[in-house]
């Protein structure tokens, strides 16, 4: 997926995520409001068929956005990685 790097800020991270729809979406905000490390979280898709969503994270004071989304990316590809079909 690719991703790029609208706002990086120390506690404030904004992405831009290619090709990526509501079920990933929901993934990352729902794990990442559900962290210890973060104040707020959300995405935010404009028109689904003209502009590519926007994921938005505020960590806590003393933590980084970005550390804690490669964090979570990390761990979702554990779990996945696990899967078996």
């Amino acid at each position: 997926m690719p991703i790029k790097v609208l706002l990086n800020e120390g506690r404030e991270l904004r992405l831009r995520m290619a090709g990526e729809d509501h079920t990933s979406l929901q993934l990352f905000r729902s794990r990442l409001n559900s962290s210890k490390d973060v104040e707020y979280s959300n995405y935010f898709q404009k028109h689904p068929d003209l502009d590519e969503p926007e994921l938005y994270i505020r960590a806590v004071k003393g933590k980084s956005a970005e550390k804690v989304f490669k964090s979570l990316c990390s761990d979702i590809s554990k779990e996945l990685s696990k899967l078996k079909l």
